[in-house]
Parts: C-alpha cells; structure tokens; sequence
C-alpha cells in the first residue's frame, strides 16, 4: 500500500541515463531559481517603511534614495556571481569559492550559513505566501500556521517529483506574477502622469524631518536588502541547467537581476507616490493594487499570483538546498545520504530535511515572517561576503585578462556586504543574536562529521595499521525460547555452519529449567543446551553475560562467535504488534558488541 502511495505521489522510477532529459532551460530555470528573489519584491519595500514609519510618513520619500543603494548592491552581485558562474561552473557558489580561496572553516561558514538560509527561504516564502491569502480572506488568519505547514507539504511532494516536472508547473505562477506586477506598475504609473493620483498624497523628496539620524536610514537600507535575497542560488544549481551550462546559467541570472530592479523599483516608488503605510492586518503590495484597481478582479489577481509566488519562492530553497547539501557530503561535511538520488534523479534526502526543518520553523515562530525575515537575511549576506572576498583574492592569485576590473567589481560589492551585515549585527541584534550561537555549533557538527569518516577510511584501508585477525573457526549460540518449528529451523540451519553450536535458553524458575531440560535431551541430543537462570525475568541480561564469557574463551584460540537468532515472519505486518518481538530486541542490543557477529534465520508463516 505505501508503495502505491509513493508511486501515486511522486511518480514512476527514472532510469540513470535519463538524467539529461531532466535538466533546465533558461526560462524554467528563470521561474524556479529566481522566484525568491523576485518574490522578495513584494516584502522587500514594506521592510523598509516598516523602519521609516517610526517617524511619520513625513519620512517615507527617503525610500526612494534606499531604493537607489539597493539596486546599486544587486548590480555588484549580480556581476559577482556571473563571474563565480564561469569560474566554478560545476556549482556549489559561496561554499566553493569561500573554501577555495579562504580556506576549509570559511567555506563551511558560508555553507552552513546558506543551509539555514535555504530552510528559512521556505518558511519566510510559505509564511508571507500565507499572509497575502489571508490579507485577501481575513476569515483565514487565525489558520495561518496551519495553512502554511499544508503549503510546505505540497511543495516539497511537488519537488520529490522531479526538477523539470515541478519547473513545468511552478513556471506559470511565476510569470503571472511578474506580469501582474508589471501591470499594476504601469497602470499605477499612467495614474500619476494623468493626475489620477494627488501630489497630497506624498510628502516630497527633500523634506526635512526632525530626529532621523544616519542610523536609522542605515537600518532601513539594511531592510530593505532582504529584497536581495536568493540572488546567489542560480551560482548553486548550475548542474540544473541545460548545457552549455555556465552560459545559460548567466543569461538567467541577468535575467532575474533586470526583472528584480524593475519590479522593485516600481513597488517602492508607487508606494511612495501614494502615501503608503504599513499595516499589520494589510500588504502593502495589497494596498498599492487596492489604490490603482480599487477592489475588483484585477486586485484579486494580484493578491492571487503574489500569494502563489510567495509561497513557489520556496522552490529556490528546494532547488538549491539539495545541490548544496550534495557538494558538502562530496566532501564529507554532511552524511552521505544527501549524495544519493532519489527514484526521480533528485536528491530526495535534501528535499525532505529541508521540508521538515522549514516546517519546524513555522511552527515555532506561529508564521510571524517578521521575526524570520532578519535571521534569513544574514544568512545571505555572511555567504554573500565570503564569496566576494574569496573572488578578490582569486583574482590577486590569479590574475587572468581584465583582473582588474573583475577585482573592482568584487571588492566593491564585498564592501557593501560586509557593510550591510555590520548594520544588520548593530541595528537588529535582538533578532540576529542566534547566528552567533548556532553558525558555531554547525561547523563543529561538520567537522565531527568529518573526523567520523576519516576515522571509518582509516579502518577500510586495506593498508590499514590493524589488519583483521585470523580466524581458525566458529562458535554459534542460538537462543531458544521452546522447541518450535522456528528453533528446528535455525538448529538445521546453524548445523551447516559449524559442529559447535550451543543452544542457550534463559528460565525464570528451577522447575521449568529441569523441565526444558528432560525435554531438550529427548529432543536434540546433539546438541548442547545451557540453560540460564533470571531472578529478575530478564533475557538480554543474562544471555549477553554468557555471551561474553564464550566470546573471551574463544579469542584465546581465535574463534569468532556468531549469535543466530531465530526469528519467525508473519504473513500480514500488523500481525506483528501481536507479538513481543525479543529477536528483535536481542538482535539490536548485540549489534553494538565487539567481536561478535549477529544473524538472523527467518521462518515465515504461510497463514
């Protein structure tokens, strides 16, 4: 049944050689790559007014000039990361460049970092997702975390099915809402060229207001940055993309940089031409349709395509997570499960972490993407800084044809970086305090988990130090609980493997010891039974004890012990909750014992 439920959710097997077909052209890879930072477009200037609002609307014009620094920032990221495209074209963006060019810690830093990032995207997207439908339905908001946990299973149930399947269908929402965005900013722009809107409305540019220090426009530059956010994701997937690869890779993220600037410019200027201010209950991307269209279906619509988009933002995530927790295990950072491909050729082991951790998170911030989005954009801009750095130095290394004005576009897009970060420690420190704390302790976990592979390489080795010692023969134990067909089987069984086979059986009383054991003689006598008495009605106890003693003799004379269990089988699994299932437990508890090797001999039930 799970089987069919699994073939129904997530499709038939791919076959290896089919992973060509499943990769991305420019226009897919534009929809699912880029939906992050394009979605960022319809929080990215509320953050801002959210900052400036402290001061009145009297304040609100200076979005304007942090709309300017904004955009000057994605240019310099933007002609950083196509650079970093050309010159890791195999993908793996910060983490790469970073532990390439500034070492193995820096490179984890910046790694770890996007990891988090990658499963804040999804509860950042799915939850502003949430809040949009519920701007729209207010009836729903009291469902808002629920609704958002639905979300985030469909999705990730969408992307277990494959990249370009989920690409086919997550594309649509996407360029409905860029085109929906573009409408509302043209129609909203021919309202003020016509005089539909008042000047009223808007303070003008240049007014003075009383009290606004450079802090707290720093604060809102700082802000107004997580609009910037998934811009280094295309430099993580580039193995998604059709070949030539690199070059796709760049076209698609110019592409997402032009529709950014332009859809972000738009939203902030309109929302300074008319006056908007945040409000708790109400987007202000909401407010600025409501203003052009009023409340008909045009406002619908775009309240409809910014929810879809928010919420498909997390596909970036989705996209890109699997990619990044792939390069890390390459290298043994991360456990090897994230470098096996799923039945569809994804990498279903990062797509479920990233599912369940963004999950988590939704649950314990109730959905607030307020209290997220901060945490989420330092996690892009320490990687953001990494990488920049790391491309300065690659270019003082290296030094290819027109070094120079490569290293200028890096060194000043690691300034602005490093800038914005240092504001965002300064400025929100509260809400970005964690990253102090769990950034550590993620590179620690790397690095054990590093040392444990090392450690198991070591011990493979065929060269190895301790090679394995000689064994001469066998010893088997067979633990017996009665004189049962499935004891038949396994004595039969362990015959075939060696003329030393003790049978062990524990009593709990002096008259049924004696008892199994007049029996025991009739039965097998060939083969010796110990019994062992339990005063406290313990199995495991007392059979381990004797275990041990047998496995200390027989190492004298470089015998092995092999414990055979036997087990039987049930036709139906739920039959098995009618039984106490001790194989199991002796079976799991002797696994970890040294020296001692444990099997299993099945006897299945035909009824």
């Amino acid at each position: 049944m799970l089987t069919s439920l699994k073939r129904f959710l997530i499709g038939r097997p791919l076959k290896s050689n089919e992973a060509g077909e499943h990769k991305l052209n420019k226009l897919k890879a534009l929809a699912i790559l880029s939906s992050d930072a394009l979605s960022s477009v319809a929080y990215g200037t509320e953050q801002i007014l959210l900052v400036l609002v402290t001061f009145g609307t009297v304040a609100f014009w200076y979005s304007l000039p942090i709309a300017i620094g904004v955009l000057v920032l994605l240019l310099a990221l933007i002609l950083s990361y196509r650079q970093i495209i050309f010159s890791y074209p195999h993908g793996g963006g910060a983490y790469v460049v970073s532990k390439e060019n500034l070492g193995v810690n820096y490179g984890l830093v910046a790694g770890g970092s996007l990891l988090v990032d990658y499963i804040l995207t999804v509860a950042v997207s799915v939850s502003a997702g949430t809040d949009a439908i519920t701007s729209a339905f207010p009836a729903l908001h009291t469902h808002n975390v629920a609704i958002a946990v639905v979300l985030v299973i469909l999705i990730t149930i969408l992307n277990l099915r494959g990249l370009t399947e989920s690409a086919s269908i997550l594309a649509y929402p996407v360029y409905l809402f860029v085109v929906a965005l573009i409408i509302m900013i043209g129609v909203g722009l021919y309202h003020i060229a016509t005089g539909g809107v008042p000047a009223s409305a808007h303070t003008p540019v240049g007014t003075p207001v009383a009290g606004l220090t450079l802090f707290l426009l720093l604060r809102a530059f700082a802000s107004g940055c997580s609009a910037l956010t998934g811009v280094e994701a295309i430099s993580n997937a580039i193995p998604n993309f059709k070949e030539p690869q690199p070059n796709n890779a760049a076209k698609t993220l110019i592409m997402m940089g032009s529709l950014l600037a332009v859809l972000f410019t738009g939203v902030t200027f309109l929302a300074y031409w008319y006056g908007i201010a945040p409000k708790v209950e109400e987007t202000v991307v909401s407010q600025i349709a409501a203003e052009t269209f009023g409340r008909n279906y045009m406002y619908y619509f775009i309240q409809g395509t910014t929810a879809l988009i928010l919420v498909l933002a997390a596909n970036t995530g989705y996209s890109a997570f699997p990619l990044l927790a792939y390069n890390l295990a390459a290298d043994k950072f991360m456990p090897r499960m994230y470098t096996m491909r799923g039945d569809r050729l994804g990498y279903s082991n990062g797509i479920i972490t990233l599912g369940i951790g963004s999950i988590i998170l939704i649950v314990a911030f109730r959905g607030q993407t307020e209290n997220l989005i901060p945490l989420y954009a330092v996690g892009v801009f320490i990687p953001f800084t990494l990488s920049q750095t790391g491309m300065i130095l690659k270019w003082l290394r290296e030094k290819p044809k027109g070094w120079i004005l490569k290293l200028t576009a890096n060194l000043i897009g690691a300034l602005i970086t490093l800038t914005v970060l240092i504001i965002f420690f300064v400025t929100k420190f509260t809400q970005v305090w964690s990253v102090l704390i769990f950034l550590p302790l993620i590179i620690l976990l790397f690095h054990r988990i590093h040392r444990h592979y090392k450690d198991v390489g070591d011990q493979l080795r065929l060269e190895s130090e301790h090679p394995p010692l000689a064994i001469e023969g066998n010893v088997i134990i067979v633990p017996v609980a009665g004189m049962t067909r499935v004891v038949e089987n396994s004595l039969n069984y362990a015959r075939t493997l060696s003329d030393q086979v003790i049978a062990v059986y524990v009593a709990f009383d002096r008259q049924e010891e004696r008892r199994f054991e007049e029996k025991w003689e009739q039965w097998q006598p060939d083969i010796r039974l110990v019994t062992l008495h339990s005063q406290y009605r313990s199995i495991i106890q007392p059979l381990t004890k004797f275990i041990d003693t047998a496995q200390h003799k027989a190492k004298e004379s470089n015998y092995w012990v092999t414990v055979l269990i036997p087990q039987f089988i049930t036709k139906k699994n739920w039959h098995n909750i009618l039984h106490n299932q001790s194989s199991l437990l002796i079976r799991a508890y002797l696994l970890y014992k040294r020296n001692v090797v444990v099997t299993t001999v099945p006897y299945r039930f035909k009824k």
